[in-house]
């Protein structure tokens, strides 16, 4: 685990498609001549395979009405202090609206979180549960600076990237925390080896600055949005900057704007423990036995011995690998993001429990972005080098290791997982901008912020805070008393009405709507 900010927003797409198996472009990123890059052309064409840094495949297949995506690249400033300075390549996606031209309202841009998310490859993958959204807008969405074929932040190689996976991250001696801090300054000092030149320029101000001109180059004169995960932390940035350029935005899944590192992985380690109590309840108060346990205690008490057991000994997982301790704590996690991916956590356990590691690996494997073939995206490089670069402090050993009692009582399962988790920006090469972003929004147009009350990566009470922190006037909350990350995606019928209707024709729900 590099990051806790990573458990934000997992490969959900990619993981169906691996379990599947198991179980049964579009830029350059070298810096380029200077000029102003507001007047530049889009040159949109047929999307090519997607890059080993957003984690290979194939090609986009063309919507069920036959519609093909199309990507382009837009041309950015390596540094928005030198604007007219080296440019960097930003790949974009769209799939144009559907509806008539005179009902066409612009382009509504997403970002799927992360922070470390390819929005070119993980649009397609959703793409048909934004057909209602499409017949009035192109959908669009983007590589964001760092990430996948926008200037991706390299680190570690494949091999390398194994054994960092494979690593203790839950250290119980001197020996075991001197070696995690040891493995965390040998990924961070490849980070600057390979990618000193974008480092400085990953903060979440400079994605916002590439949105903005985005918009102009689509030619909008408002920024329509819409912002899962950590991209209503991009969309808050967004709309402290550029307040009266917002459109219609919409943050799902949301980031507590108002919480430090710190805070926010405890957050995280009260959130997962609250979606693994809420699997366990539902595993065991079902018609048929709950092959997992006879009570919800009992399941989290064997899944509590499995981690213990792992380790001391790992069992086999993918060969040539073993299922650990740390593989197997992500994996358990990965699946808590859906409710849909809970029959994969029973499955993964029962097999695990008989010896077999294979299917927990690969939610671990879809967690940290490796292929089938072993080939990593960037997703684990982008998203340290974003969230160091954004956050200011630097945690030590010491303070970690005083803190894990309170993070073990939040979470038996996560806490000391979550807690180690905080010294990946130790020694990182770049200072960090903040304790934590401003996004504060006096003038903007109205926010929608839909806060899901079980959600374990961006927890329940992190809506109301951004409510507070967008400012008086600004954003209008809705809650959705749900499982998983996000609600949209959930379909839930008044969820998707509530947020077509104003993302649509503008129709703001009213202030405190609950949807079940």
């Amino acid at each position: 685990m590099a990051n806790p900010s990573r458990l934000r927003a997992p490969a959900l797409a990619t993981t169906a498609v691996l379990l599947g198996a198991l179980l049964a472009g579009c830029s350059d990123s070298g810096e380029q001549s200077r000029g102003d890059v507001r007047t530049q052309k889009l040159d949109w064409e047929d999307c090519p395979a997607p890059s080993e840094a957003e984690g290979g495949g194939s090609a986009p297949s063309p919507l069920p009405n036959g519609t093909a995506w199309q990507c382009a690249t837009l041309r950015a400033p390596l540094d928005w202090a030198h604007p007219k300075g080296d440019t960097i390549g930003i790949a974009l996606i769209r799939a144009e609206a559907s509806g008539p031209a005179n009902k066409r309202i612009g382009s509504l841009v997403f970002n799927f979180g992360g922070p470390g998310g390819s929005g070119v490859t993980t649009l397609p993958a959703f793409g048909e549960d934004y057909a209602g959204l499409r017949t009035r807008y192109d959908l669009v969405s983007f590589d964001p600076r760092g990430v996948g074929r926008s200037a991706p932040v390299r680190c570690e190689s494949d091999a390398q990237l194994d054994v960092y996976f494979q690593q203790d991250a839950t250290p119980d001696d001197r020996a075991e925390r001197a070696d995690l801090i040891k493995r965390t300054r040998q990924f961070n000092g490849a980070c600057e080896k390979n990618s000193k030149e974008v480092l400085p320029h990953v903060r979440t101000t400079d994605a916002a600055r590439d949105m903005d001109l985005m918009r102009q180059v689509l030619g909008d004169d408002k920024l329509y949005y819409f912002g899962i995960s950590y991209g209503t932390e991009l969309g808050g940035v967004y709309a402290h900057l550029f307040p009266q350029r917002v459109g219609r935005a919409v943050f799902d899944g949301v980031v507590d704007p108002t919480q430090d590192p710190e805070q926010s992985a405890l957050g995280q380690a009260k959130g997962f423990q609250l979606a693994l109590n809420n699997f366990a309840d539902d595993c065991t108060s079902k018609v048929e036995d709950c092959p997992l346990g006879d009570t919800a205690q009992d399941v989290k008490n064997r899944i509590a011995k499995l981690l213990h057991d792992l380790e001391k000994k790992p069992i086999p997982g993918i060969p040539p690998r073993r299922l650990t301790e740390t593989a197997a704590t992500n994996g358990i996690a990965q699946s808590l993001y859906s409710k849909d991916f809970w029959e994969y956590l029973t499955e993964g356990l029962e097999q695990a429990y008989d010896g077999d590691g294979r299917v927990l690996m690969l939610l671990s494997d879809s967690m940290n972005g490796r292929s089938e073939n072993g080939e990593y995206s960037n997703i684990t490089a982008a998203n340290v080098a974003i969230n160091c670069a954004d956050e200011k402090p630097r945690y030590t050993k010491d303070f970690v290791q005083s803190r894990v009692p309170e993070f073990r009582a939040a979470s038996p399962l996560f806490g000391d997982f979550l807690a180690w988790g905080m010294i990946s920006c130790t020694d990182w090469a770049v200072p960090g901008a903040a304790d934590h972003p401003d996004v504060s929004a006096p003038g903007s147009a109205p926010i929608l912020v839909v806060g899901n009350t079980g959600d374990p990566a961006t927890p329940y009470e992190g809506a109301r805070k951004m409510v507070d922190a967008l400012g008086k006037g600004v954003a209008v909350e809705l809650t959705y008393k749900g499982q998983g990350h996000g609600a949209y995606d959930s379909k839930n019928t008044c969820v998707q009405r509530a947020v077509n209707g104003y993302l649509l024709d503008g129709k703001v729900p009213k202030a405190g709507t609950v949807c079940t």
